[in-house]
């Protein structure tokens, strides 16, 4: 390990080898990129356009709840018009029929962790010499440096919300700095030593602004094109809400206009049906599309055996991340799936909460090093891949590039799949 770690005060199991894909998957991974590119895209278009009075205006609404009116006016800035966030991660559960995508993370973590695994493990002398680790052993670093364009210094600003990947991030710049293309410095949120033509990565969500003294001259400085910010300050990005656009049938000719027949084809079939819990009663011969519900208020009667549900934050909270903020219905009691519901409705106009069909990840064969053993120890497991696309270039010219994979698997009795202490955590590979 670094001598300064990787995650602050966090631990997880180390695995003897990288997570094997077969040559499909690994494929299908890497084509994602584009797909999920072109989404963001015609994401930022559609708000525009919502905005603009040219599609529906409760598309808009929706994004907008609980923003404060600066970061709404921010959102709508000319300034940021065509600006999308430059790093994308989904959020991969393998299952039985394939894979699915649970959300997407344009502010995550594990940057550095992926690239220190790569890199370690791309080196080992261990690994099966048919392996190979996806990235290799730099693709992670090239990726994230190639985001800045050619900007001399990067700054990237972590908040203390995000203290925890402080150390990854530090790390992430001492690989960086020798290679001579700019200069990186991990920068706390006080810093306000900005130069023109400096660069900015943003590693703060947008609910937490309050406690991020610089934010505003950060965002101000970006407006007026003095330095280069991603991701932008747009808080659209960071709304779970967008896969309930995707799915939502009265915008079905936007997506096929913007997407195409064959990306909304393929992206409907790898994102799970999700629904905007919205409590706004519908008329007495009208039901919820799939659920067959005629007000959201039902959701709380449903059997334990219906309720294969996920319920979470949709974006600007900080329940919306870390796995704060999401119930699995079928692991509740019925008053505790109640509960939830109840605060779900109760707060919508504040912070929306989106529910989603539970896709259940399959099991997996996986092995993890017991260093008081001294041995390794095989276990059963369920497995999430976050494939890392760093997006460079602008405008049409605009590419995604897959830096790496993070394999997070959790022992198979465990329901929702997350970074835990019993987690082991290892780079994927070919």
């Amino acid at each position: 390990m670094p001598p300064g770690g990787l995650f602050a005060g966090q631990e997880w199991r180390v695995s003897p080898e990288p997570f094997p894909l077969g040559e499909k998957l690994a494929a299908e991974i890497e084509s994602l990129g584009r797909m999920l590119l072109q989404f963001y895209r015609a994401v930022n278009l559609l708000y525009r356009k919502s905005v603009e009075g040219k599609q529906p205006e409760w598309v808009a609404h929706w994004l907008d709840l609980g923003k404060p009116p600066e970061l709404i006016e921010l959102q709508r800035s000319i300034a940021f018009k065509n600006d999308f966030p430059r790093v994308i991660r989904p959020d991969v559960l393998l299952t039985e029929n394939g894979f699915s995508i649970t959300e997407l993370d344009s502010v995550p973590g594990g940057i550095g962790l992926t690239a220190w695994l790569g890199k370690t493990y791309s080196e080992s002398r261990i690994q099966k010499p048919e392996a190979k680790v996806i990235g290799g052993a730099d693709g992670m670093i090239r990726g994230f440096e190639s985001i800045f364009g050619d900007a001399k210094n990067v700054h990237l600003v972590v908040s203390e919300e995000a203290a925890s990947y402080k150390p990854e991030m530090k790390w992430l710049a001492e690989q960086l700095n020798p290679r001579g293309s700019a200069t990186f410095n991990l920068q706390p949120s006080t810093f306000n030593q900005f130069a023109d033509g400096d660069a900015v990565y943003r590693f703060f969500e947008l609910f937490d602004l309050s406690n991020v003294a610089n934010a505003k001259m950060i965002f101000e400085l970006a407006a007026d094109k003095k330095i280069r910010l991603t991701p932008p300050p747009k808080p659209l990005f960071e709304e779970k809400m967008l896969f309930a656009l995707l799915w939502n049938r009265n915008l079905q000719p936007f997506w096929r206009q913007e997407l195409g027949e064959g990306f909304l084809a393929k992206l409907k079939k790898i994102i799970p049906y999700t629904w905007l819990i919205d409590p706004t009663p519908l008329p007495p011969h009208a039901a919820l599309p799939e659920l067959n519900l005629t007000d959201w208020s039902q959701l709380k009667t449903l059997s334990q055996k219906e309720r294969d549900l996920i319920l979470k934050v949709s974006g600007f909270s900080e329940l919306a991340w870390g796995a704060r903020g999401v119930f699995l219905g079928s692991d509740l009691s019925q008053s505790d799936w109640s509960v939830a519901v109840e605060a779900a409705l109760r707060n919508f106009e504040i912070s929306p909460s989106v529910l989603q069909r539970f896709e259940k990840p399959k099991t997996v064969d996986a092995s993890w090093f017991d260093f008081e053993k001294n041995e390794v120890v095989p276990m059963k497991g369920r497995v999430r891949l976050c494939p890392y696309y760093f997006v460079s270039g602008d405008g049409d010219a605009a590419r995604p590039q897959l830096g790496g994979v993070l394999a997070t698997i959790v022992p198979a009795d465990k329901k929702i799949v997350h970074g835990m202490s019993d987690a082991i955590l290892a780079p994927c590979s070919v």
